[in-house]
């Protein structure tokens, strides 16, 4: 048996095990499966790697798309200006580390955008957020980075900087949320963007997936913006994992 599977903390919002089950069926793949391995510390890999030696694959998830790359034996060359990793490929014992969300978020954003080219937002800064950057850096868009603490490092902002400036909400019209607020079970949260600085000239791409229409996404929707979820990117990053896997 083939198996695969996800780590990550906690994995009951992910749809990767429902994807893969379904792919697996479709194609035939019988000789497949997909598994949870629900980690509450990225040092117990370790131990799912020793009482899995079938693995050939594993997806990465929040909290541990940074932390992995320490437990890793190779980056992909392309994976290493990232930062972060969400899929691991095994091979004979070593562990390779790849960055999947670029390639799902660049193509899914390129795709949506078409010529457009907005200034962006950023919200959030780990490992989901470092694969949005470096797609945004490749499609030439100009972006800032919001995050809760402030920093010294250029691109970077605090969710007070948008409230005492509303003329960056105004200048920057696509926001991406690279955070997990928002997520089931914690459905009715969101980051803390003023909803009336929003008009129909922004365009929000909200990285969760589960529910379908985030908070955040019916909260800028209706101030005119047009939205859109992770969900296309989901699966774009999940057939360029099942590539690498194979």
């Amino acid at each position: 048996m083939r198996k695969f599977g996800l780590i990550g903390y906690k994995l009951t919002h992910s749809f990767s095990k429902k994807y893969f089950t379904e792919k697996f069926e479709r194609e035939g793949l019988s000789d497949c499966q997909f598994d949870l391995y629900e980690l509450d510390e990225i040092e117990h890999l370790k131990d799912v790697l020793a009482q899995n030696k079938e693995l050939e694959g594993l997806s990465v998830t929040i909290p541990y798309k940074e932390k992995v790359i320490a437990l890793l034996d190779a980056l992909d060359p392309a994976c290493e200006n990232i930062g972060a990793v969400n899929c691991i490929k095994l091979n004979n014992g070593k562990l390779t580390g790849y960055n999947t969300d670029y390639i799902g978020f660049k193509i899914s954003l390129e795709t949506w955008l078409g010529e457009d080219r907005p200034k962006a937002l950023v919200l959030g800064t780990g490992g989901a957020s470092k694969a949005v950057i470096q797609a945004l850096k490749d499609l030439e868009i100009e972006y800032l980075i919001v995050s809760r603490t402030p920093s010294d490092v250029e691109e970077l902002i605090t969710y007070q900087d948008l409230k005492v400036d509303d003329s960056i909400l105004k200048s920057h019209h696509l926001i991406i949320n690279s955070t997990p607020l928002g997520t089931f079970p914690e459905t009715e949260v969101m980051p803390d963007i003023d909803v009336n600085l929003i008009t129909n000239q922004h365009k929000v791409y909200d990285l969760v997936y589960n529910p379908e229409k985030t908070f955040l996404m019916r909260s800028m929707e209706a101030r005119g913006a047009v939205v859109k979820n992770g969900l296309e990117m989901l699966h774009l990053q999940a057939e360029a994992a099942w590539k690498i896997w194979n």
